[in-house]
């Protein structure tokens, strides 16, 4: 498996609306892109931070995995997963992972926010964070 970069890191917050000014008021940053993912019950919004993204995330449903998250956090926010690029493919890494025993969340790739082929890796095989494999845009 070859990951070039951390495409992006996921912070979960209770609304975009609220969120969105913060980064781009008090940080300087451009939201550049706003998207509904429906079959993760999720919104997205990009900022671009360098060569990495951060992608805000609010839940669209009570029970997506968003909501959840900010449940148990006591109704804040925070840092939900960190997203990795793999040049060799998300299928391959998965292969990879799992024939060294990695436990996986999605055992094939699937479409994420920007149309990316993305799959997560469990927390329990990750040292406790939630990693997601992204195919790398740059390819």
């Amino acid at each position: 498996m070859d990951i070039s970069h951390i495409e992006h890191i996921g912070i979960a917050v209770p609304s975009l609306d609220e969120a969105i000014p913060f980064y781009e008021k008090m940080l300087g940053f451009k939201c550049f892109a706003i998207e509904e993912v429906a079959d993760q019950k999720v919104r997205t919004a990009f900022f671009k931070v360098g060569q990495t993204k951060l992608e805000l995330l609010e839940g669209t449903s009570e029970d997506s995995a968003i909501s959840k998250f900010i449940a148990g956090n006591g109704g804040r926010g925070g840092i939900q997963h960190i997203a990795f690029a793999v040049q060799d493919g998300v299928a391959n890494a998965l292969g990879e992972l799992e024939e060294k025993g990695c436990r996986l969340i999605d055992k094939a790739p699937r479409k994420g926010a920007e149309g990316l082929n993305i799959a997560f890796l469990h927390p329990k095989s990750t040292v406790g964070t939630l990693i997601e494999l992204c195919e790398d845009p740059n390819k």
